[in-house]
C-alpha cells in the first residue's frame, strides 16, 4: 500500500503539472526510482494508474469538503473554506490536464463528472438551504437552479475558448467565480460576514 500511495502521488504532481498524454509510465518509473515491472505490478496499465489518481483526488477534496462543512461557523464560512480548499488543490495545474482526461481517459472523466453532478451538485444545494436558515442568504433564491448553475461553473476555468490557458490560472478562475456567486446569494448580514472574511484571508 505504501508503494501504492507513493505512485499515485508522483503521478498526480506529474499529470498536475504536465497533463496526462505527455507523462508516460517509464516518466514516473524514473521519477520515482522504481522499475516498470513495480509499476505495472500496482496498476495494469495508465489508464488504470490515471482512474486511481483520479479516484484518490476526489476522495480527498470531498474530506477536506466535509470537514469544513463541520468546521464552519456558518454557510458563508463554509464557501470561505472551500475557496481556500480550490486554491490549494488548483494552484499551478496545468488545464490541459482535465482537457487530456475528457480526450484520452473516459473512465476518469466520468468519475469526475459523477463527483462534479452527484456530491458537488448536493454539497451546493445544502450549503444553500443552510445560509437561508441562518439568515445569510436570500430566502427567495431558486435553489435548483442555482445549484446546477454553480455546478456547471466548475467547467469554465478548463474551456479554453473562455479562459484561454496561457493567461488565466485555474484556481484563480475559480476563486473569482466562486466569490462573484456568494455575492448574488445573501443578505446585508451575508454581505457583512463576507467582507469579514475577505478581510481574514491572507
Amino acid at each position: 500500500m505504501e508503494v501504492q500511495e507513493r505512485i499515485l502521488d508522483t503521478a498526480f504532481n506529474l499529470f498536475r503539472q504536465y497533463g496526462t498524454r505527455s507523462v508516460t509510465m517509464d516518466d514516473i518509473s524514473v521519477r520515482m526510482g522504481i522499475s516498470k515491472k513495480t509499476l505495472y505490478a500496482n496498476f495494469a496499465d495508465k489508464d488504470d494508474l490515471v482512474l486511481h489518481v483520479m479516484s484518490r483526488h476526489l476522495k480527498l477534496m470531498e474530506d477536506q469538503c466535509d470537514t469544513g462543512r463541520l468546521e464552519a461557523a456558518n454557510a458563508v464560512e463554509e464557501l470561505f473554506l472551500v475557496m481556500k480548499m480550490i486554491d490549494e488543490r488548483l494552484r499551478n495545474m496545468n488545464p490541459v490536464a482535465m482537457l487530456d482526461l475528457q480526450k484520452f481517459h473516459a473512465r476518469a472523466f466520468k468519475l469526475f463528472q459523477d463527483h462534479r453532478n452527484i456530491y458537488i451538485l448536493d454539497l451546493i444545494h445544502q450549503n444553500l438551504q443552510r445560509g437561508i436558515r441562518e439568515g445569510f442568504y436570500r430566502p427567495d433564491l431558486e435553489l435548483d437552479i442555482l445549484s446546477r448553475f454553480r455546478t456547471a461553473c466548475v467547467m469554465f476555468c478548463v474551456q479554453p475558448d473562455v479562459f484561454p490557458m496561457q493567461t488565466y490560472d485555474m484556481s484563480k478562475v475559480q476563486t473569482v467565480l466562486l466569490e462573484h456567486f456568494l455575492f448574488g446569494l445573501v443578505t446585508r448580514e451575508g454581505y457583512e460576514l463576507i467582507e469579514t472574511y475577505r478581510k481574514q484571508r491572507p
